[in-house]
């Protein structure tokens, strides 16, 4: 079956990217598997098993391995301690080995839960990242993030550890509850504001058809959206420049799941209410042209995403961001100039941000 493929150039750690539909049943023959490997761990939730186990199983019985299938529970609640011990109780009985393979199977979570499993089990294991979400495949399983939540902030314990393959399988995108869709259009609603124009055209011109699942749309929003981050990825690895950018919206988004206690906002709902925000102080700093926000706040709603109605203590707010693992010098900020042009600044006077903070009730 024809389909895309993206390099993520990053030397000996370069891996490739597929977007098309139905490729869980080739996953045997796009996966890169160790040499060695003899078992291949699946993490996931009961909900996507219950969808994809029989395809999965297939194809890793058809690599000749091992599948053992750990399910854990739905939800951001799910990145914790608590999950994590008990990840690496279970790969101590199989015993996980050093030349095994985790798959990580679902959405966000998972992907980023099963990765810092794999991160630290044997101080590390390979990693395959097969998303089942809109935000996973166009965001979170790129890149080699992983990590879990604390109380006091989001990915606060985490990792860099890149994956062997990401396989991106837009057929699983039909079976998204319809919010979890919107939320994911939230996610890729930042690659037209920080790179690519192109994907906001697609979202305003057809909100219908991505909010619906069409499957043309979301390839071509999966590619484009895959393309910015493995080229941004490529350049900088680690964070320490224009991967930043990656992050334009998460700065207050973080905050709001934070301070929701990870239940009131999906993370997309959360990353366009925290655009709205960076759209309205690029404004007020005279960094963004005229007309940023109204745009955004166009975008979002036209997805059916939340725009306003956030009431929020701004010190609450402030205590988070500057807990902030990106936090230097004070609290930075991603602005976009305009669509398909993005930059950092330095933390800009309180008294402005707490302004635009109220204006988002």
């Amino acid at each position: 079956m024809t389909h895309d493929t993206i390099h993520v150039d990053l030397g000996p750690r370069s891996y490739d990217i597929h977007v098309g539909a139905g490729l869980l049943a080739d996953l045997h023959d796009l996966v890169p598997w160790p040499a060695h490997a003899r078992n291949a761990v699946v993490v996931t939730n009961g909900v996507v098993w219950d969808h994809y186990g029989e395809a999965v199983s297939a194809a890793i019985e058809a690599a000749g391995l091992n599948l053992v299938t750990i399910r854990v529970p739905d939800g951001e609640q799910a990145k914790s301690t608590d999950t994590l011990a008990a990840l690496w109780s279970r790969f101590a009985g199989i015993p996980l080995l050093r030349d095994d393979v985790v798959i990580a199977l679902g959405g966000g979570v998972v992907g980023d839960l099963a990765g810092f499993a794999a991160a630290t089990w044997n101080r590390g294991v390979a990693l395959v990242q097969v998303p089942t979400t809109l935000l996973a495949q166009v965001d979170s399983a790129i890149g080699g993030k992983t990590g879990i939540n604390l109380a006091q902030g989001k990915n606060l314990i985490g990792a860099f550890h890149q994956p062997l393959v990401v396989i991106s399988d837009v057929g699983t995108l039909s079976t998204l509850p319809d919010r979890e869709r919107r939320a994911g259009l939230g996610e890729v609603a930042k690659y037209g504001f920080i790179a690519d124009p192109v994907v906001l055209e697609l979202l305003e011109e057809r909100p219908g058809s991505a909010t619906a699942g069409e499957p043309d749309v979301l390839r071509e929003i999966v590619r484009r959206g895959s393309t910015v981050k493995a080229e941004i990825v490529s350049e900088d690895e680690l964070e320490s420049g224009r991967r930043a950018l990656l992050n334009y919206g998460h700065t207050v988004g973080h905050a709001i799941e934070a301070l929701t206690g990870y239940g009131t906002y999906r993370h997309g709902e959360a990353v366009g209410l925290g655009m709205v925000f960076a759209a309205r102080l690029g404004e007020r700093l005279d960094i963004a042209e005229k007309g940023l926000a109204d745009r955004t706040v166009a975008v979002l709603e036209g997805l059916g995403l939340p725009t306003r109605g956030l009431r929020l203590d701004p010190g609450a707010v402030w205590d988070v961001m500057a807990r902030d693992k990106k936090a230097r010098d004070g609290v930075r900020f991603i602005i976009s100039r305009r669509p398909g042009e993005a930059e950092v600044i330095d933390e800009p006077r309180r008294g402005i941000v707490d302004d635009v903070l109220r204006s988002m009730a």
